[in-house]
């Protein structure tokens, strides 16, 4: 009998060694999709590895600091936090990879991102916050926009789609409209992740050639490209006029993605103050059997075939 158990619990222990590799996986899997597009680069320029962030270390550093971000959210949830992270930058700038990163671990229904489409005819007619507030966080909850409310002074402005008295409005409404979410307790932080014009080029070359990427490409990510410099001056209005201290903007340098990536999520756990908490231990409860329950049998015709 107690060989029997011995070999039950060491079944046990494989099965969860196997499934927190698994885990690892999720974001392997992501790593090998950069290293394969890296590969694409390399046949258009020679990579400077001497700037590159080690492997080992990348990975090491980023399970740390997403067990941070589980903390965080225990944290945000017992205390009944409302945080709001927006993610802008230029197209290409790798803020999907960084958003990916930040949610890998943590709970859905906790951390939830907000990646609005173009305004429909009913929302161009309303209050132009008004779409975005919809998506903000209740008590115990994050949310990261992917593009915000700042559209307006980006591809709105540079594209033709706000005339100069909306663009002016937006300006004069943005730092209120803040300054409220934040008296209401929102928590809010920025960040504009920076990509030179080279990199840009580079990126948009690699979606060219990829085929698993190409759909990322849309024709006003086309546009953008030819239009870089009204993007710049458009993206440097924007700072000036939108940096407030309530609110600041915070610059991430993303020519390297893997370093973006740690320095965001480092950034953003020191931005708000949290401690461990502690939980009781769980402990499964024993399963109830029936003796009078059969368990029927599954139809041949109703299972996915095991290509694999």
């Amino acid at each position: 009998m107690r060989a029997d158990k011995t070999l039950e619990h060491a079944d046990l222990e494989r099965h969860i060694h196997a499934d927190m590799l698994d885990s690892l996986d999720e974001e392997l899997e992501m790593e090998i999709d950069d290293h394969r597009l890296d590969k694409l680069v390399a046949e258009i320029t020679t990579p400077d590895n001497e700037t590159e962030v080690g492997r080992q270390f990348y990975f090491k550093e980023l399970f740390r600091l997403q067990g941070e971000l589980v903390k965080l959210q225990d944290w945000v949830v017992q205390k009944k936090l409302k945080v709001v992270v927006l993610f802008e930058g230029r197209d290409a700038a790798g803020k999907g990879g960084v958003i990916k990163r930040f949610t890998q671990r943590l709970n859905p229904r906790v951390c939830r991102v907000a990646a609005l489409p173009a305004p429909s005819e009913r929302e161009r007619s309303q209050w132009y916050f008004q779409r975005y507030v919809s998506h903000l966080p209740s008590g115990g909850e994050i949310v990261l926009f992917d593009r915000s409310w700042y559209n307006r002074a980006g591809v709105e402005k540079v594209m033709g789609f706000c005339d100069e008295e909306e663009y002016e409005e937006f300006f004069r409404s943005v730092p209120e409209f803040e300054k409220i979410l934040i008296r209401s307790g929102i928590i809010l932080i920025k960040y504009w992740f920076s990509i030179t014009d080279d990199e840009q080029y580079m990126r948009f070359l690699m979606r060219i050639r990829d085929p698993l990427k190409q759909w990322k490409l849309s024709p006003m990510d086309l546009e953008s490209r030819r239009l870089w410099e009204q993007y710049t001056k458009a993206k440097e209005t924007m700072l000036e006029r939108t940096h407030i201290p309530e609110a600041p903007w915070w610059i991430v340098e993303a020519v390297d993605k893997k370093k973006a990536r740690l320095n965001c999520i480092h950034h953003f756990l020191a931005q708000i103050p949290y401690n461990e908490i502690e939980h009781e231990p769980i402990i499964l409860p024993d399963r109830v059997h029936n003796p009078d329950y059969l368990r029927h049998p599954v139809s041949t015709e109703m299972l996915v075939p095991s290509v694999y």
